[in-house]
């Protein structure tokens, strides 16, 4: 299975892998804030597919269930109330370190004597092995391969001090980029890490709070945004209320701007900014950067319609759908030998002949990894009767590998890393192609580049590899 997984990401999804999305919520008049908890979750499916899991709290102790799966297949009502009590955090995984596997699924829970403390992280630590090397030599057995578990050891191992003292141990310890939600028998406890790397937001319900990596969860729950969490911010969430402390180092802010690109959904807002705003955006820019005469616009669902709109309307072009996204293929379709990964590529986007035929087209997508998709999509317009097919990117060529929780290739396999602009356009066959500069991607967003990670495009990375 892990093996397939592997074929899945590289050959049928030839984009970066998604991160993790974790949602935590703390309810003072709720026995099951589960059953609510799992609409956020839902909507943060998006960000992982692989696996998905719950854990909640009834101020006397924990219950959790996790599994391989998407969240609708991995919970029912049955299970969501067996998951009672007030507190409750869920986790939903692409696995971008350790294996394919239900063990290395999250959250994360830890019995410390008669109490127990509950993990969901989202992002990847860059010194994982060098801590779980000392906590092993240390006796600590280690259960899982995932780098979140060397986290919820160093909490359990502080675990004689008061939560936030623990916290703050641990977060000297690692290096990296992580959004927590910790869960305890009487704290709902939401962390980012000094850098911001990781999204992670603070909604209110009228009897709670909700944590979450994006604002769409709050959406689904029904929470109102109050704010994103700041960089080094830790909020506790507790019977008294909420509180927010800063973990003392401070360090330059560099959040992924890769959120805007592709990871994040189009209706949710990222440290203030709408997503789709700021991909409408990119669309303007990269129009006003690499303009071409043709005679329609389309995307490559979904991520990129918001782009290709904004190309379209700066120039004055129609809009239009060339391809046709099948919702309804995912791992089902994961097959070991070539000709079946090819059947599920085509099942997955079909063009839409009627629409392209005799036309000259510009074709938007959000990025470039490996090439395969892209130049089997431009094949496959061409096959459908395009005159033309002109290759829109809304971020610069991605050249240089994530350590902080993406799941990118090698260097070797990444395109941007290994060719030049007009080899890759030869390579995946288009007619023209022309990348969104940094600087533009930058200002599609209404930030400066001081706010962001851009070390995918420039190996600028805020943290020593």
């Amino acid at each position: 299975m892990e093996r397939y997984l592997r074929t899945f990401n590289e050959i049928n999804n030839d984009k970066l892998g998604e991160e993790c999305g974790i949602i935590g919520m703390y309810k003072w008049n709720e026995d099951n804030a589960s059953k609510l908890l799992f609409y956020g979750l839902y909507a943060l499916q998006h960000r992982g597919q692989e696996s998905a899991g719950i854990a909640s709290n009834d101020g006397q102790r924990s219950y959790h269930y996790k599994q391989m799966g998407l969240v609708s297949e991995v919970f029912d009502d049955k299970i969501l109330s067996q998951l009672g009590g007030h507190i409750s955090i869920g986790h939903v995984r692409y696995g971008t370190a350790g294996g394919s596997k239900v063990e290395n699924a999250q959250p994360l829970i830890a019995k410390i004597g008669e109490s127990s403390i509950s993990v969901a992280h989202n992002g990847s630590l860059v010194n994982a092995k060098e801590v779980k090397k000392i906590l092993e030599d240390a006796g600590e057995v280690f259960k899982t391969s995932i780098d979140s578990e060397v986290i919820i050891k160093l909490l359990s191992k502080y675990s004689d001090e008061d939560i936030l003292s623990s916290i703050e141990k641990t977060m000297d310890s690692i290096k990296g980029a992580y959004a927590l939600v910790i869960m305890t028998e009487e704290e709902l406890i939401g962390i980012r890490d000094p850098y911001g790397l990781r999204p992670l937001c603070l909604g209110k319900l009228d009897d709670g709070y909700v944590l979450a990596s994006e604002s769409c969860a709050l959406d689904a729950v029904g929470a109102t945004l109050i704010r994103d969490v700041k960089p080094g911010e830790i909020i506790t969430i507790n019977k008294e209320g909420i509180t927010s402390t800063y973990y003392t180092k401070k360090e330059k802010r560099a959040s992924c701007i890769f959120e805007y690109v592709y990871f994040a959904r189009p209706d949710s807002l990222i440290d203030g900014v709408n997503v789709y705003e700021a991909r409408k955006n990119a669309g303007r820019i990269l129009a006003k950067e690499h303009p071409i005469d043709v005679d329609m616009v389309i995307a490559v669902p979904d991520s990129s319609i918001p782009v290709a709109l904004g190309y379209a309307e700066e120039l004055g072009i129609p809009f239009g759908e060339g391809l046709f996204k099948n919702r309804y293929v995912g791992r089902t379709f994961i097959e070991p030998d070539q000709s079946s990964r090819e059947r599920a590529l085509r099942l997955k986007l079909s063009p839409l002949g009627q629409n392209i035929k005799g036309k000259k087209v510009v074709l938007v997508d959000d990025s470039i990894v490996r090439g395969t998709t892209s130049r089997k999509i431009v094949a496959d317009l061409r096959s459908a009767g395009a005159k033309e097919v002109h290759l829109r990117i809304s971020s610069p060529p991605v050249a240089y590998s994530c350590y902080f929780g993406i799941d990118t290739p090698d260097a070797s396999k990444l395109l941007g890393a290994t060719k030049s602009i007009e080899e890759i356009r030869q390579i995946v066959e288009a007619d023209s192609l022309g990348y969104i500069s940094l600087d533009g991607l930058v200002e599609s967003t209404g930030l400066t580049k001081e706010n962001f990670c851009t070390a995918c495009f420039n190996g600028d990375y805020p943290i020593k590899i």
